[in-house]
């Protein structure tokens, strides 16, 4: 794959997954009633599964921890951009940081995702998520499916152009 085609596939990645994380950070840090339904609901499936004790930590501070790990990984994928500027405003040449940053960036965003998309199908918060009477149609669940897909083909796309550079 010519390399501008790569740049541009992975920028269009990065920024879907960036903005859908990005945009749920407020529900998760504030404790929004849907994030509390989303983790408690999680929660109490793991409480019942696996450990009490597990699930009440979970269900205390799942979103505080999905939420960190969600901006951390916004970061090491948006940070080929910023180590782009610094450089370019430094007067250096840089070459081969993007590929790196996105191969690993995209597996950090498939391993959350595949714990999303798993709580989704394997716990009573299902694909369809309700929570007051109010369906979200399972855009929660698709979302988090197309991050863990996009993040697959976004390592693929840069591993070897990575290991190049290395």
């Amino acid at each position: 794959m010519p390399s501008m085609l790569r740049a541009i596939i992975s920028w269009a990645i990065v920024l879907w997954t960036c903005y859908i994380f990005l945009a749920s950070l407020p529900y998760k840090f504030t404790k929004h009633p849907d994030t509390q339904h989303i983790f408690g609901t999680i929660g109490e499936w793991m409480s019942n599964t696996i450990a009490q004790p597990l699930g009440e930590l979970f269900a205390a501070f799942g979103s505080y921890v999905v939420g960190s790990f969600e901006l951390i990984t916004s970061l090491v994928l948006l940070a080929p951009a910023l180590l782009w500027l610094i450089k370019r405003l430094s007067g250096n040449a840089t070459t081969g940081i993007r590929p790196r940053w996105h191969a690993f960036g995209g597996l950090m965003a498939s391993a959350v995702m595949a714990g999303a998309a798993f709580f989704h199908l394997f716990t009573p918060l299902g694909i369809e998520v309700l929570h007051e009477g109010q369906s979200d149609g399972g855009s929660l669940f698709y979302a988090a499916v197309s991050i863990l897909v996009l993040g697959v083909v976004l390592f693929l796309i840069n591993i070897g152009a990575a290991r190049q550079t290395l």
